[in-house]
């Protein structure tokens, strides 16, 4: 007859976990002997081994004391069902690994491969700090609305940085969002190119992101989170109207 602390080695768990299963009505307590000790037979050291089989096969406690109880056609039941539920998490782990997989500095969770490229190639012509963060938060504000359409803007976005103005206004505005000073002709400039560009888009017909969107309120969060970001946003929008312009995130027309 074992003590508590030898079945548990025996059966290769340890005693808290015994005196759990006795807790539960998992493992019935036997009878102590003359002294005072729980002593443990051959039917409790087979039901504890049993116990921890199926708990290391990720059977949860609450099923394996009717498990041991059921018959051969019940038992295979249970067990069909409990494999059926460890593939689906085999599943959910499995695409959450992808997904894991496809990250590069945290942008491949929410956004699409060829948003990440035109990140990394916004990168690559010296768009730094606060803007390149804006950049890749805006993106992700435009996925979440439109999530089939963002695929098909980003050829559009590639081209536009073969224009040298385009690449010239990501680098006047990185160097304005990474100075703590107000410059404001470094911020005129930046307007100057954004309202030419504006004009030369809506001579090509080419207004915004999405002509046909009727839903404001992706370029409304556009417009603060740059804000957010830095406030001297605000003077950028002030001058953009300026120009004809309501902002730079839908290129729209001034009515007044």
């Amino acid at each position: 007859m074992l003590t508590i602390s030898q079945v548990a080695a025996y059966a290769g768990v340890t005693v808290r976990a015994v005196r759990h299963y006795h807790q539960i009505g998992l493992l019935p307590e036997p009878e102590r002997d003359a002294s005072g000790y729980r002593r443990y037979g051959p039917t409790a050291v087979l039901r504890l081994v049993k116990i921890r089989t199926l708990a290391d096969a990720g059977v949860p406690l609450a099923r394996i004391a009717r498990m041991l109880e059921a018959g051969a056609p019940a038992f295979a039941e249970a067990i069909a069902q409990i494999d059926d539920q460890l593939r689906g998490e085999i599943d959910r782990l499995e695409t959450s690994r992808k997904q894991i997989a496809q990250l590069t500095s945290g942008e491949g969770l929410t956004l699409p491969p060829e948003v990440v490229a035109y990140l990394d190639r916004l990168r690559e012509i010296g768009v730094t700090g606060r803007v390149m963060e804006g950049e890749r938060d805006g993106w992700i504000l435009i996925t979440a609305r439109w999530p089939d359409r963002v695929r098909e803007w980003i050829p559009a976005k590639f081209e536009e940085l073969k224009d040298p103005r385009v690449v010239k206004l990501y680098q006047i505005l990185s160097t304005i969002a990474d100075s703590t000073a107000i410059d404001e002709p470094l911020l005129v400039e930046a307007a100057d190119i954004m309202a030419e560009l504006a004009e030369q888009a809506a001579a090509a017909g080419h207004t915004d992101l999405d002509p046909d969107a009727k839903d404001d309120l992706p370029f409304d969060l556009l417009d603060a989170l740059a804000v957010e970001y830095d406030p001297r946003a605000t003077r950028m929008r002030e001058l953009m109207r300026e120009r004809g312009w309501v902002s730079w995130t839908r290129m729209e027309r001034v009515t007044e």
